[in-house]
């Protein structure tokens, strides 16, 4: 099938010129045969094309224009104003041989440091610009109890981390250094929730002012997940040296990620320097002397940061206190077990029927075991309390003394050193 189509309009540009255009007056005059045998050409014949050419006519768009990045287009959603990125564009590299020379044919240092950011550009991930989101807490240290108040408030703007583009999150917070188990603190998780608001509060107990200059409180935000391994998020780490007593101090940090490597080979590290060097964990004891009832009134409170025994990671800790020199059975006591803690607390007292001459020249040992069903319990560690202890031990023991009627508190750093000397483990 084809359509005729009419012939274009004459224009200037074809080379058939009419006769009339050609000649001068002076040479029809001159030739007047000239004019009266004027051929007329024959009008041309119309242009035939087919149909797949007729719609193939003024349709071409022109070229397609690429998209420079297609998240121009879809940008990342934020629940509070933020100001995006500039786009980046990145240029397709291609290896061209120019005189036998690869690199597009460029001058020796004039091109191909471009090349090269270029190239670093297209292999780099989108991890680095990823928005982590940000964690809202407070810290407060209370000197007199010894205790580190940490109050996770929310966060905002979690990375997704679940196929419905949501998270579980919850908080870890961990003292650097120091045994990740012993000193590990965990909020709830909150389910599908990008903007977790927890106002959950955690308490470190029997942190010293000595520790507020040297640990650092790292809080880890990660995704649960029950069918497979959670997930870490970021984490923010704060030097608690810079928080001073007393007063409640409230931070907004935006999350950052740490290489899981490093912090791992960094932990095995600092556990090893806890357990060798620093202490096998730390006990809270009460003691009061009883005037009227004429007996010493001891108290084993809690335990925290107790080094791990058990294959597990945890312990299972029980305290036993012995009055030297020996009084017998009336001289021994044990705590009830509490199972698979590293942070055990006891809430319990015993009382020694003693005057307080004979008192004064007695020791108080005071021991952490493990606890081994069917076979011999582990020692964790020791303190003793006595005329013959030194420094914050004696001193526990002179304001015992000095302050009748009076409960006295104390923290004390238990070691390797102070098992008992004459108790066998059972």
């Amino acid at each position: 099938m084809s359509v005729s189509k009419p012939p274009p309009p004459p224009s200037t540009s074809h080379l058939a010129i009419p006769p009339s255009s050609t000649s001068t007056p002076s040479s029809s005059a001159s030739s007047p045969s000239a004019t009266s045998h004027t051929t007329t050409l024959p009008p041309p014949s119309p242009v035939k094309i087919s149909m797949q050419e007729h719609f193939a006519i003024n349709v071409c768009p022109g070229p397609i224009l690429p998209i420079p990045q297609i998240s121009d287009f879809f940008p990342r959603f934020h629940d509070y104003p933020c100001t995006p990125p500039p786009p980046r564009e990145k240029k397709i590299l291609k290896e061209e041989t120019f005189n036998g020379e690869t690199g597009g044919g460029y001058k020796d240092g004039e091109r191909r440091a471009d090349n090269d950011g270029d190239r670093e550009e297209l292999f780099d991930s989108d991890d680095d610009d990823t928005y982590l989101g940000t964690l809202e807490f407070s810290l407060l240290f209370d000197q007199e109890n010894n205790c580190l108040h940490c109050t996770i408030h929310k966060a905002k703007g979690l990375k997704a981390m679940d196929s419905n583009g949501l998270a579980d999150p919850y908080v870890k917070l961990h003292l650097l250094p120091g045994a990740s188990k012993a000193n590990k603190l965990r909020t709830k998780t909150l389910k599908n929730t990008l903007n977790p608001v927890w106002n959950e509060t955690l308490v470190y107990h029997g942190i010293t002012a000595a520790d507020m200059t040297t640990k650092t409180l790292r809080l880890c935000v990660c995704d649960m997940d029950r069918l497979g391994r959670n997930e870490f998020i970021g984490e923010v780490r704060v030097a608690l040296k810079k928080l001073k007593e007393g007063e409640s101090k409230r931070y907004n940090m935006g999350l950052e990620r740490i290489a899981q490597n490093k912090e791992t080979n960094n932990q095995l590290v600092e556990q090893g320097a806890l357990v060798a060097e620093e202490e096998r964990g730390r006990i809270l004891v009460s003691l009061c002397y009883n005037t009227e009832k004429g007996c010493l009134l001891v108290g084993i409170i809690r335990c925290a940061h107790l080094a791990a025994m058990d294959s597990n990671g945890y312990s299972d800790p029980f305290v036993k206190i012995i009055l030297q020199p020996d009084m017998g059975k009336k001289s021994k006591y044990k705590t009830s077990v509490k199972k698979k803690t590293l942070n055990p607390e006891f809430n319990e007292e015993f009382s020694y029927e003693v005057s307080l001459d004979l008192l004064a020249k007695k020791t108080l040992e005071i021991s952490v075991w493990d606890y081994d069903l069917g076979m011999s319990n582990d020692f964790i560690g020791g303190v003793e309390l006595g005329i013959n202890a030194s420094g914050q031990r004696l001193r526990h023991w002179f304001e015992c003394l000095k302050n009748k009627g009076k409960k006295v508190e104390y923290w004390h750093t238990l070691t390797q050193q102070g098992a008992p000397s004459s108790d066998k483990p059972d």
